[in-house]
């Protein structure tokens, strides 16, 4: 594998290296969610694409730290899952990606590069949890219904940048290895549908995720560009560039 050449190379690197030690691990969808008190789950034999990236980001921090440790990679993970790194209910975990980018940003772990890739900015009314209830068994409890309803709303007050399908092409260089690849829904309600790292092998721009087709850790068989295009539920990209 050749990386691309950059200043944050070796944090990318060591994001893909970390992303690579997951491949054929199992894909299992909803291994967050429960009916009960809202606790620090930590899964690392089956994966969802958000899931994937929170655990490399987290085993990332340690590494770049010199803190290799059970207890500094729950506290690098709750950091990262949870609205200001502290978790109290179903609703402080950051279930929607645009809100999880925005406060990450805030705590330093990552910058959003979208908009300086080109990345338009988009409006859109936020509400598939509340709209769909029935798919997440917290929200049969009407308090944190309430609570989602109200996040929702103020997310979908807020802009995020797109880096539209027929844009990237022409973006791709300018995307480093181990960037995180968020890949815009059309769907009513939604923000992102699907997540997972940039990976570079050669010349080739491909993508590390958690793939529910595949069911498991994988490398995309398709490049970037072919995998966002071949998907009609796919809009465009977020990029985010993690920082240790």
């Amino acid at each position: 594998m050749k990386a691309k050449k950059h200043d944050e190379s070796s944090c990318g690197d060591l994001i893909v290296d970390i992303g690579l030690l997951f491949i054929n691990k199992l894909y299992k969808e909803g291994t967050l969610e429960n009916s009960g008190k809202e606790n620090l789950i930590v899964n690392v034999s089956a994966f969802d694409c958000t899931t994937l990236v929170e655990t490399v980001l987290a085993l990332a921090q340690c590494v770049a730290a010199g803190n290799i440790s059970k207890h500094e990679f729950r506290k690098n993970l709750k950091s990262i899952r949870y609205r200001q790194g502290k978790m109290n209910d179903y609703s402080s975990r950051l279930h929607y990606f645009t809100d999880w980018l925005r406060d990450n940003e805030k705590k330093g772990i990552l910058t959003d590069v979208s908009s300086s890739l080109g990345g338009k900015p988009q409006h859109k009314i936020i509400n598939f949890m509340t709209v769909h209830r029935e798919l997440y068994p917290a929200l049969q409890n009407k308090a944190q219904l309430a609570r989602m309803a109200s996040i929702e709303k103020i997310l979908s007050r807020k802009i995020f940048y797109v880096i539209e399908k027929d844009k990237v092409t022409t973006q791709r260089s300018k995307i480093y290895n181990g960037d995180i690849i968020a890949f815009t829904a059309n769907q009513e309600g939604l923000d992102v549908a699907h997540v997972g790292f940039a990976f570079w092998q050669g010349k080739s721009l491909r993508l590390l995720h958690a793939s529910s087709k595949e069911g498991a850790v994988v490398i995309s068989k398709k490049n970037l560009v072919a995998y966002l295009k071949s998907n009609k539920k796919f809009t465009g990209i977020i990029v985010a560039r993690p920082l240790f």
